[in-house]
């Protein structure tokens, strides 16, 4: 999506003001003994009663055999991304991604955080914290006349630097018009390199990394995938638009 007036940044702007307030509220209710189908019922209501329109549910993404069944996408633990809601109950010490999007006007925005379920060791905490760090670096890194490897340079350049790599087959991409448009956005990259970055563009960052090594499985479910070592996993999700002044990020309260 390529904003045009001031009209469509006030309504993306607005998508993404009651998308981080849903989450934020969404969040509040993670604790041991409360279901990921919990919150994902809670995400839904609390979207309608704005107005608006849950992104995922229903959803079809490319290659999925059948269509999204949640508004949540909760991965727990060794999931990386697109877990599918279940009665299973936090534990302490689970580490909880969640992934949620909405349409409102017409317009879609998309973003993610993972969150802490009690003490967990401090590998783990800098895992959770170096992954948001990286998406920080990665909004910096977003500029008109730049480069999508720019991002995704930005992007490893941190995860690497405290030892971890991201997860190389799955990465950002653009969003508004639909839930994944292009381009596709990898979380590694060289400087100057890719699509170019231009004014009003929409785009969704999402670094994903993992606490062992970055190779993933599918799961039997066809959404949830999995890191294939076991190891926990983090993933943390702006939407952003690319404006005179640099990124400006829209999934923000």
């Amino acid at each position: 999506m390529i904003i045009k007036d001031k009209k469509e940044h006030d309504t993306l702007k607005e998508a993404g003001r009651r998308l981080a307030f849903v989450l934020d509220e969404v969040a509040e209710k993670i604790a041991p003994g409360v279901t990921e189908k919990e919150l994902d019922a809670e995400a839904r209501r609390l979207i309608e009663k704005g107005g608006d329109t849950p992104a995922f549910l229903g959803y079809t993404p490319r290659g999925a055999e059948k269509p999204y069944p949640a508004t949540l996408c909760v991965s727990v633990n060794d999931a990386v991304v697109h877990g599918i809601p279940t009665d299973r109950p936090f534990r302490e010490g689970d580490v909880v991604a969640l992934d949620i999007g909405l349409v409102h006007d017409g317009i879609v925005v998309d973003m993610a955080k993972t969150y802490l379920v009690g003490v967990v060791s401090d590998k783990i905490k800098k895992l959770v914290s170096v992954t948001e760090e990286s998406l920080t670096a990665g909004i910096a890194a977003s500029r008109a006349g730049g480069r999508i490897g720019d991002i995704g340079h930005a992007i490893s350049s941190v995860v690497e630097g405290a030892g971890f790599e991201v997860v190389y087959e799955l990465g950002g991409h653009g969003v508004g018009n639909k839930v994944h448009e292009g381009p596709f956005i990898p979380n590694y990259g060289k400087k100057g390199r890719g699509e170019k970055l231009v004014l009003g563009m929409v785009l969704a960052l999402e670094p994903i990394v993992a606490a062992g090594e970055p190779d993933i499985v599918l799961a039997d479910d066809g959404y949830t995938y999995k890191t294939k070592d076991g190891s926990i996993a983090a993933h943390f999700e702006h939407t952003i638009l690319i404006t005179e002044k640099g990124a400006e990020i829209v999934t923000r309260k």
